[in-house]
């Protein structure tokens, strides 16, 4: 069964393709424009064992803000389209992730009802090129287009790339660990039959 899916969104603010594979080896393509953003994603495909390819053109004449939310969006609709019915799916993950002194952790229920709950904090303004602002807007755009209960949680940290790094990586161990198949798993794992 292929767990594959590639989703186009296109507005006058970006112009974004993303393709993933859930049974994948790590394999990252990533061109978003901003650099350090290609390098979350890329720790999040690699960590997850996600084959990912994103290609996102946008307005970065404006800021980075529509470019990271928008593909977001567009991960989040790839991630629910690979998953097709859910079935024999874990359904749950989670993962604390140490980043030398940072503590990130992440809890995912693939339940079809999106809920964010975030607690990260940023002693800067940027990482790189990407505004730290725009962590939270990214994880709070998948979660809601993917259907998923995401709860990202800061539990120590001081270097603002090592939190952003290590939410990221936790994020794909967390996904990867629901996205997994079980053979114990008959049909859909909720008593209401439907995730």
């Amino acid at each position: 069964m292929s767990r594959k899916a590639k989703v186009e969104r296109k507005t006058k603010e970006t112009d974004i393709v993303v393709a993933i594979d859930l049974d994948g080896a790590g394999k990252a393509e990533i061109d978003t424009g901003v650099g350090f953003f290609d390098h979350m994603l890329d720790g999040f495909a690699r960590h997850g064992l996600f084959d990912l390819a994103v290609k996102c053109k946008g307005d970065l004449n404006v800021d980075c803000h529509h470019s990271i939310e928008d593909t977001g969006i567009v991960l989040g609709e790839a991630i629910l389209k690979a998953l097709g019915d859910k079935k024999g799916i874990k359904r749950y993950g989670n993962m604390i992730l140490p980043m030398d002194e940072a503590l990130v952790m992440t809890a995912i229920d693939l339940s079809g009802r999106p809920y964010f709950s975030y607690d990260l904090r940023f002693n800067g303004g940027k990482c790189g090129d990407m505004d730290t602002e725009m962590c939270r807007e990214f994880f709070y755009a998948v979660s809601y287009s993917a259907k998923m209960n995401l709860h990202m949680k800061m539990m120590d940290g001081m270097n603002d790339h090592h939190i952003m790094e290590a939410a990221f990586k936790s994020f794909g161990r967390s996904l990867d660990q629901a996205t997994m198949i079980d053979d114990r798993i008959k049909g859909i794992l909720s008593t209401k039959g439907v995730l």
